[in-house]
This record gives C-alpha cells, structure tokens and sequence, in this order.
C-alpha cells in the first residue's frame, strides 16, 4: 500500500510539473498562469493554459482548454478513463465542465480561496445528487502552483503602479502609439519610477524569463545595456537565443531613450547619475548569476558596475565599446563622431542605422527612431556624445579608471568579446586595446561584415556566448 501510495504521489507530481510549464507559458503571454494536463493510461493527450485575454473568450480557462483538446483528439466528449491535471483549484464552470466530461480523477494544486468549486468555497464534486462523481485530488505542489500565481498579480500590482507613475513637468515620455507594430519585437514592457536616483522619472525595462521548473532560478541573467542613440530594440535578434537556452534577460532602456522618460533639458545627463541609475536597478531587481552585455555607451556605463557588487555578476559580453579613463586620447573614429553630432544633432537616426547595416529593413531602421517623435524628446541623444570622459577630470574618469583596476586585477568571472570589424569609431584596434585590460579575456571573435551596431548580426554571438558561460 506505501510502495503503491508513493508511486502515485511520485506520478501526480510529475503531471503536475507539466501543467506548471504550461501555467508559465501562460503567465509569460500575460494570462494569469494556470495550466492543465489530460492524461490516459499514463500518457498526456492534452494541454491547457488560461487564455480568455488572447482570445477574448471569457471560457477559456487552462481546464476547458485541455477538455477541448483532449475530446477532440480522443473524438468524443466524454473522458471517462482521462485524468485532469491543473495547476489552480477549478472555478465553478470548470468543475462543471470537468464533471460533464465524466473525468475519472481530478488533480489540483493550489486553492483557490475566492472562487474555488472543489472545497475552498463551494464543493460541487461532494454533491451526491449528480448522476457522475469525479475522484478529486487537491494540494499537489501547492506551494509552487501558489507561488506562481503571487509572482504574477505581485508584478501585475506593480507594474499598474508604474505605468500610472505621473510624468514630471521637467521630460516628456514617448506615446505609446509610437511603439506599434515594431518588427521583431513581441515582449511586454515594464516600468519601475521608485529607485531614488530616478527622483520620480520612469524607466523602461525588458524582462523575460524561459518556462522552467516552477520556483526554480534561472541559469544566468542576461543583462544587456544598450548605447546611444539606440535602446533595448538593439538586443532583439539575441534575446530568443538567451531565452531558448532556459534563460532570464532584463534589458533596460537608459532615462532618455526608448520607453524611458526623456528630461527636457540636455544638462539633465550626466555620467554619475546614469550609473547610480543602473547600480539601484541591479539592486532594485536583485539580479544575480548576471553576464552583463555591454556596448557603446552600455559599456561606458556598464564596465563600472561590477566592481561595486562582485558577487552578482558571472560573466560579461562585451561588445564595441570602451572605458572612458580620461588619460587615454579618444580615438579619431569617436572624435569625428562627436564632432559631427555637434554639427547635426537632430541627425536622422533611421537613417545613421540604414547605413552602418544594410541588412536591415526600412522598418527597422525606422524603430531605432520611434522614441524621438521630435526634437524635444532627443535631450539624450545630444547630451551623450559630449559626456565621453576625455580628460583625467572629467565626470566618471575617476571611476572608469577604478574600473579599470577591477577588470585588470580583481575581475573572476568568464569573459567573451565580440567585435564588428566595420564600426569606425570602436573597431578592432580599440576592442584589442579593451582586450589588454580584461583579466582572462580570450581572443575576440571578430564578424567581418558588423559594424558600430554589432547586435544586428547577433544570433551567432549569442549562440556562442550560451555555449561559453553554460552554468
């Protein structure tokens, strides 16, 4: 009787796994994250996740989902010898429904205390009066399936908070018309305004996370930091990769870039605050197991996280870009930058990504420019060319410079550059140089046919950097 008790627990639990992924599945489409299984003679023949949101269908719960699925396949609507598994205590249309498909058992995880039909709040398969009784089975994996659930409406509260965070009088913040319909680029945005740098603005991040066992913690999170004039759209032919392999990636638009507010004053910028910005978001978010992506300004900045919290980071991608120490000459290919960017600094940003990447089509040129509508919202844009440490007393010389000492000294972690061999202004011979400071740094891999914006060709880079930082 214990032998045979034990194979059944070990088997619900194992079923009850399944229906979690398909929970997650749901939660990352932005449906409350419930999911189910059919299961016959010990094989699912179908699966279920909530989604009355997606198609606007107030019956799709992950348990109707699997019915219909498992009645179709079978090719009848009755699932005598099926059992159902699902990740939240069914709902009363639910368990009506589960109880006219004549299930033989039903197996659920956590309770569900507001609208429960199978004992939380009303218990409609104890009624001896109908003509079918379903063995039910409850609290398996509760604290996962229940744990799931919290994280989902905690982050839902969250989130509704941000997005109401009201706009200050001093910056301007994007329409979100301007974001529609972008190519190759599906994921939901998240807001947080709370860090005590921000004083209030709001910033956007990317957040995505692969289904993985409930509970469990990603491998790595991918960290990816963008520069200027761009915004997290640059990571979006590597995040489907980092997300394949089972990953988490956070990708943060930096204040005055894309769904980020965008201060109405150039002088607003400065290197110190962006980076005590960054440093209170990797907090914020309590990241960890973190490979931190970096380019162009993303590297400026982000080159000096890691020495103020060792501990969180395992790795860093480290693609065209530099640490602005102030006693080292800026290259001539950033110096023509700057210049020109002074003397065209409403220069046409569809048109500056068309020509360092042929490959691209006009849409996605055109996304690079869906943040700036207009001139007023492009204090960034001119702010940044100007803030490159140039000189030993510069804002945020010093501390590249202890940046520096980390990453020649101090630095632990696995590295993995990337160079497109194209870029004018942070090439190969600025890379290699960048190379020479980075304790254990291997050689480059070098992408002939990539320029300045190197993630434009990133599938490769990332496939590899998966294969070199797996845990």
């Amino acid at each position: 009787m214990n032998s045979n008790l034990a194979e059944q627990t070990a088997r619900d639990i194992g079923f009850m796994r399944l229906a979690l992924s398909q929970a997650q599945e749901a939660g990352a489409a932005g449906e409350v994250p419930v999911g189910a299984v059919v299961v016959r003679a010990g094989e699912v023949i179908a699966t279920g996740r909530n989604a009355p949101v997606e198609t606007h269908d107030p019956t799709a719960h992950a348990e109707v989902v699997a019915l219909r699925a498992a009645a179709a396949r079978l090719g009848n609507y009755r699932l005598e010898d099926c059992e159902l598994y699902v990740t939240l205590e069914p709902c009363a249309m639910c368990a009506g429904a589960l109880l006219h498909a004549r299930l033989a058992r039903v197996v659920f995880g956590a309770p569900d205390a507001k609208t429960g039909a199978a004992g939380s709040v009303v218990d409609l398969f104890a009624q001896g009066q109908l003509n079918h009784q379903t063995r039910l089975q409850g609290g398996v994996l509760a604290s996962e399936c229940g744990a799931l659930l919290s994280r989902f409406f905690r982050t839902r509260r969250q989130e509704t908070r941000m997005t109401a965070s009201p706009l200050r009088d001093d910056a301007l913040r994007t329409p979100d018309r301007c974001f529609e319909g972008l190519p190759d680029f599906p994921w939901a945005p998240h807001y947080l305004s709370d860090l005590p740098a921000l004083a209030g603005l709001r910033m956007h991040y990317l957040d995505e996370s692969a289904s993985s066992a409930a509970g469990a913690a990603p491998p790595l999170t991918w960290l990816c930091l963008h520069g200027n004039p761009a915004w997290s759209y640059l990571y979006r032919k590597m995040i489907p990769v980092f997300l394949e392999a089972g990953h988490r990636v956070v990708a943060p638009d930096l204040i005055g870039f894309g769904r980020s507010d965008k201060p109405k004053r150039d002088e607003t910028h400065a290197f110190d605050w962006h980076r005590q910005v960054l440093l209170e978001f990797v907090q914020r978010l309590d990241l960890r197991n973190v490979v931190l992506v970096v380019q162009d300004w993303g590297g400026l900045l982000g080159l000096t996280l890691p020495m103020a919290d060792p501990q969180r980071y395992a790795g860093l991608l480290v693609m065209n870009t530099a640490l602005g120490t102030g006693d080292v000459p800026l290259s001539p290919g950033f110096t023509a930058w700057r210049e020109m960017c002074a003397r065209n600094p409403e220069f046409d940003l569809a048109r500056l990504f068309a020509r360092g990447n042929p490959q691209m089509s006009p849409e996605e040129c055109a996304a690079y420019a869906a943040p700036f509508p207009d001139r007023g919202h492009r204090a960034a844009t001119r702010a940044f060319p100007p803030m490159v440490p140039e000189f030993s007393d510069s804002p945020g010389a010093a501390v590249s410079r202890e940046a520096r000492e980390f990453w020649q000294t101090r630095w632990s972690g696995k590295s993995l550059m990337a160079i497109g061999a194209q870029d004018p202004v942070l090439g190969v011979p600025v890379m290699q140089g960048l190379r020479a400071l980075i304790r254990g740094c291997p050689e480059p891999m070098v992408l002939e046919q990539a320029g300045h914006f190197v993630q434009e060709q990133g599938e490769p880079v990332a496939r590899a950097a998966v294969g070199y930082f797996a845990p």
